[in-house]
């Protein structure tokens, strides 16, 4: 066999594998529940923003399925990025704890309310849109632009009924399906 040849069935193949991960990845997104998503409410003070979040409620997605007792950890890197360190318990929030370490950048200096996050090095990055936050960063609503995706967190893990209640009506106000999103047992 010729080398060229070998090298247009190498490309060739390694095309159809990127190909095919890209239709799987397209396959398996979560259905769009806000077909018009809005631009963050507020800008963030990112000093503010770091610590725990505890997840609240989400659309389900691929890369959460199972998970219960989900909780976020955001601090200041040296280099200026934002460690991004997700956990959470398959089968429930007594369950085994796995977690994912990743890495976030400011989007959008003006605000900081839109990041990049990396959980898998520097060929994927997502949208990480803070929509809504409280006055004083006790809850934030957590989306992105194809409106695919959206995360509802507070800084106490069990928070009283009605405050989220309260935050249910405000995802429903932002142009959110409340009723797609899974509620996370802490």
């Amino acid at each position: 066999m010729k080398q060229s040849t070998a090298i247009s069935i190498a490309t060739g193949v390694a095309a159809a594998a990127i190909g095919g991960l890209f239709l799987y990845s397209r396959a398996t997104r979560p259905p769009v529940i806000n077909a018009q998503v809005p631009e963050p409410a507020r800008p963030v003070d990112l000093q503010r923003y770091l610590g725990k979040w505890y997840e609240l409620a989400r659309h389900d997605n691929r890369f959460q399925k199972g998970l219960d007792g989900v909780a976020a950890d955001y601090a200041l890197r040296d280099d200026g990025k934002i460690r991004v360190l997700n956990s959470g318990c398959q089968g429930g929030p007594k369950g085994e704890r796995s977690a994912a370490e990743g890495r976030a950048i400011v989007a959008d200096e003006a605000t900081n309310a839109k990041l990049k996050v990396s959980f898998f090095g520097p060929l994927y990055t997502g949208d990480y849109w803070v929509l809504d936050r409280g006055e004083d960063y006790e809850w934030s609503i957590v989306g992105e632009p194809s409106g695919r995706y959206l995360w509802v967190l507070s800084r106490e893990a069990k928070p009283a009924p009605g405050v989220v209640e309260a935050l249910l009506k405000r995802v429903e106000a932002l142009g959110y399906d409340r009723w797609a999103l899974r509620i996370t047992q802490q």
